[in-house]
């Protein structure tokens, strides 16, 4: 993948290319920013034109096909292995790294998830840091820096990926061939994770979300049985919880932009229904509905009850 093929991020891709067209580029960088960004694709970018010898990789030469192919020898991928990155793994690592590159100029390898080395990984791969086996290129990727060693940390060169825009995720998803419409929505909802737009359109991913938000803001107080059975049924695990939460935001976002006039519309295909409790609620309400859901999410982040949560949301929801 050459850096033209990078979205979204041409600032970084700017840095890197003028550092290794300058020399200067650092044996170790973290890449950090929520999944779905373009981390792995920038750093397979700056591994391509390190290997290629071009600022920009070639795509063509053997060396970047198998870079693309995923077998380049002189390139090595560290994935956690169940739920960490175990100390082996980084023992093999410095071995493959401390042995003469096959075909590029150096070695270099990619840790995905970094922050899942467990402890013993980790003090290893800081040994790897301080003493570098060669002249290897260094790039992890995290999601979660805070949960790697400040030592660590501090002897890398920091590179921080911001969520993509609603804009981009448009384009590349309608490039790719998705309708316009679908890719609009796909994108508002996804918050920057290209891949999770990608998700969101497969399947019946987007026909769901419209099935929830239409039941959710319909439940009334006057008929309490379906308000506890559609809070038992949603109640499945936190990360669902989590995610028809950010639904229910988004769409009470949307009602507020409909009373300020101001910023665009997420879901763009519950328009009349936006318009319809748009009327239905003044500013104030839409506002107080806002917090509402912000603290629900807060406490089921806290690992509050799942159920007895969305009991609270719906019933207050439906009290407003």
């Amino acid at each position: 993948m050459p850096f033209s093929s990078v979205i979204g991020h041409t600032r970084i891709v700017k840095l890197l290319k003028r550092s290794l067209e300058a020399g200067k580029l650092s044996h170790a960088y973290l890449f950090e920013g929520i999944d779905g960004t373009g981390m792995k694709e920038t750093a397979l970018a700056l591994v391509e034109s390190v290997f290629c010898g071009e600022s920009e990789g070639c795509g063509k030469c053997p060396s970047c096909r198998k870079i693309a192919e995923g077998n380049h020898p002189d390139l090595h991928i560290v994935r956690p292995e169940g739920m960490h990155i175990k100390i082996d793994q980084i023992r093999d690592l410095r071995k493959a790294l401390s042995f003469r590159p096959y075909e590029a100029d150096k070695k270099a390898c990619i840790i995905e998830d970094a922050e899942r080395m467990n402890v013993s990984a980790a003090n290893a791969f800081l040994k790897t840091l301080e003493e570098p086996p060669g002249d290897a290129l260094l790039i992890l990727l995290t999601s979660h820096v805070e949960s790697l060693l400040p030592t660590i940390r501090s002897r890398c060169q920091q590179i921080s990926f911001s969520p993509l825009s609603n804009e981009a995720i448009e384009a590349t998803l309608t490039k790719e061939g998705a309708d316009v419409k679908p890719s609009r929505i796909a994108a508002a909802m996804a918050g920057g994770d290209l891949a999770r737009a990608r998700e969101l359109l497969a399947g019946d991913h987007l026909q769901e979300r419209k099935r929830f938000l239409e039941r959710a803001v319909g439940l009334s107080c006057s008929d309490i049985i379906p308000l506890f059975e559609s809070a038992d049924e949603y109640a499945s695990n936190k990360e669902n919880i989590i995610y028809l939460i950010d639904l229910l935001m988004l769409f009470w976002r949307d009602i507020l932009f409909l009373h300020t006039g101001n910023g665009e519309i997420s879901n763009s295909d519950l328009l009349p229904l936006l318009k319809e409790k748009a009327d239905q609620f003044t500013l104030d309400q839409v506002m107080e509905n806002l917090e509402l859901i912000n603290r629900i999410r807060h406490s089921v982040m806290k690992n509050a009850n799942p159920r007895l949560s969305l009991e609270v949301l719906f019933m207050e929801m439906a009290n407003a």
